[in-house]
């Protein structure tokens, strides 16, 4: 099955105090590239969240955009500075003594100090927690990247294969068509010498030899050998196991070689019709492949 570069997927995750959102997007590239974005304390967590992609994706570009929001409630506590509390209540047991005041001293006027009391982080390993989380959320958007990577890649394999039937069918009417063209050429030559020399006598022995030269420059059945051979191999690269872009590409390659060698060798214009009909095929398929994994 092959699978496209193309492809996105997010994910939100709320867990250990955190709240993550990922956007995963790809595209094609001869290569795999991964480009993270990360917030400032997100950023050492860079290569795991790398390998993580790569797990998932084996060729393309793929840009991932991490967003990092701390739950504001989470892990916190009230921290009492209390040597400053106690300077508080020692100063206005003072003030009660020297001016015999009786009004008690209250938690409410106690709580409107400064600095009083502040809310702390309690103490947990923030980092690892952060770690596990970004790389489950990232699993999850991959996930849909994936699946949305899967269902394009088959509608480029009916693409292909439907593009590859089309070239086995020109192939064919140019394996029909190339043994007459010597023939053809062989009529044509001895109509233009019978018209030329009038009534004088034909030498069918140079017509032969002439003939014989032209179907041998002419001959183009190594060219069509090998172009059914990379058929062959590129309907089996397409439904292999492993991610077959490129060679796919370099198939292409050769069967343009091929067919570039056919049209120069042949000498025919229907053949010729062929030619320009194949290479229209296999420009489109090479569109196609440049987004296959």
């Amino acid at each position: 099955m092959i699978v496209s570069m193309t492809g996105f997927g997010q994910a939100t995750r709320s867990a250990g105090g955190y709240r993550l959102h990922i956007d995963a997007r790809s595209v094609n590239h001869r290569y795999a590239e991964i480009v993270v974005r990360l917030p400032r304390e997100a950023q050492p967590f860079e290569d795991s969240l790398k390998k993580t992609v790569q797990q998932s994706i084996k060729r393309g570009r793929v840009d991932v955009y991490v967003t990092v929001e701390k739950e504001a409630s989470f892990g916190q506590k009230a921290v009492i500075d209390w040597p400053l509390a106690e300077a508080y209540v020692q100063a206005a047991e003072q003030l009660q003594e020297k001016f015999r005041l009786t009004e008690p001293i209250r938690i409410a006027d106690l709580l409107q100090i400064p600095q009083l009391v502040r809310l702390s982080e309690a103490e947990t390993n923030d980092a690892d927690i952060l770690e596990e989380e970004l790389k489950a959320c990232l699993r999850e958007a991959l996930e849909q990247l994936v699946r949305m990577r899967e269902a394009e890649g088959s509608h480029l394999r009916t693409d292909l294969l439907n593009r590859l039937a089309e070239m086995e069918r020109l192939h064919r009417s140019v394996r029909d068509k190339a043994p007459q063209v010597a023939s053809d050429y062989k009529t044509r030559l001895r109509g233009r010498l019978e018209e030329l020399l009038g009534a004088l006598p034909l030498d069918e022995s140079r017509v032969v030899a002439e003939a014989a030269v032209f179907a041998e420059r002419s001959n183009i059945d190594e060219e069509l050998t090998r172009l059914a051979s990379h058929f062959i191999q590129f309907s089996q690269l397409i439904d292999g196991g492993e991610p077959p872009g490129r060679r796919l590409d370099f198939l292409i390659q050769e069967m343009n070689r091929e067919v570039n060698t056919i049209g120069s060798k042949a000498n025919d214009a229907e053949i010729a019709g062929y030619v320009v009909a194949m290479k229209a095929e296999l420009e489109k398929m090479r569109e196609q492949v440049q987004n296959v994994e």
